[in-house]
């Protein structure tokens, strides 16, 4: 099967650049989709990833962890930019999601 993942959000728009960088996670170098809550859909669309992925995945968390303890960020010509931040769960995530809402209509039969 194949993917396509998106670069960035759908539609750029100012408030949408302050409420991203207001969130913090980009001055560790994080993207949107590091930061997402694990829930099972979001473990099994992780489990699904290419090795690329979670190795580059793996890579973010544990800098960002190490900055975090250090209480350090990343300089800014390194954060993740809003236009930038690389939706690579995405694909994944829909998918699970669509498979686990089709196996609740067929156990509702």
């Amino acid at each position: 099967m194949s993917y396509v993942i998106r670069k960035g959000p759908r539609q750029i728009t100012n408030i949408g650049r302050w409420a991203y960088n207001l969130s913090g996670f980009n001055q560790y170098g994080l993207h949107h989709n590091d930061v997402l809550y694990e829930n099972d859909d979001v473990k099994e669309a992780l489990r699904r990833l290419p090795q690329q992925y979670v190795d580059d995945r793996n890579y973010r968390l544990t800098r960002a962890l190490h900055l975090s303890m250090t209480k350090t960020i990343l300089p800014k010509n390194e954060w993740t930019k809003y236009e930038e931040d690389f939706r690579y769960l995405e694909p994944y995530l829909e998918e699970v999601q669509r498979e686990r809402e089709e196996k609740e209509e067929w156990n509702k039969k």
